[in-house]
C-alpha cells in the first residue's frame, strides 16, 4: 500500500462520516420553523391562561363568602339570634374563629382583592359600587349580613381599575 493511498481512503471515511453526521443533524432553517411555531402557539394560549387566572380568583372568592355567609348564620342559629362580635382589622372575624373549628378554621382571603388586605374587614351596611383594594370584606354590624370586596350587590365582581 502506497502512503498516498491511505492518506485518501482515512480522508474518504471522514468525510463520510461527516456526512452522516450532518444528516442526523436539524438545519438552521428547521430549528427557526419550530421556534416560530411555538411562539405563534405561545400567543395564543398564553392570553387564555392570564383570563384564567382572574376567573380563578373570583370562584374562590364566591365560596369564601359563602362560607363566611353560612358561619354568621350557623353562630346567630346556635347563639339566639346574636351576631357575632367581629371587628374591622385583618382577619378579625372574632367569634367565627375557634380553635375547634365549629365556625371557620382560619380567616378567608379574598384573592379578588389579594396583596397584603385580602384578608382585611370593614365595617359597612352594604357592597361596593366599585373596585377597590383597601380591604377585603364588609361586615354590617347590625344585620350580620357579609360583602366580598370589589363585589356588588348581586355578588358579580366589579370592573378592575
Amino acid at each position: 500500500m502506497e502512503p498516498g493511498n491511505g492518506l485518501r481512503v482515512l480522508s474518504l471515511i471522514t468525510g463520510a462520516e461527516m456526512k452522516r453526521q450532518i444528516q442526523r443533524a436539524f438545519t438552521l432553517v428547521e430549528i427557526l420553523i419550530v421556534v416560530v411555531i411555538l411562539g405563534i402557539l405561545a400567543a395564543i394560549i398564553v392570553p387564555q391562561f392570564a383570563g384564567a387566572v382572574e376567573d380563578t380568583a373570583v370562584t374562590t372568592t364566591k365560596s369564601e363568602l359563602e362560607k363566611l355567609r353560612r358561619a354568621v348564620e350557623v353562630f346567630q342559629v346556635r347563639n339566639g339570634d346574636a351576631l357575632p362580635d367581629i371587628e374591622a382589622g385583618d382577619g378579625t372575624w372574632g367569634d367565627l374563629i375557634v380553635s375547634t373549628g365549629a365556625y371557620l378554621k382560619e380567616a378567608p382571603a379574598n384573592p379578588y382583592v389579594g396583596g397584603e388586605n385580602a384578608k382585611v374587614i370593614t365595617i359597612g351596611d352594604g357592597p361596593d359600587d366599585a373596585f377597590q383594594s383597601a380591604y377585603a370584606w364588609i361586615y354590617d354590624d347590625s344585620t350580620g349580613q357579609v360583602w366580598a370586596a370589589g363585589f356588588d350587590e348581586d355578588d358579580d365582581p366589579l370592573p378592575r381599575n
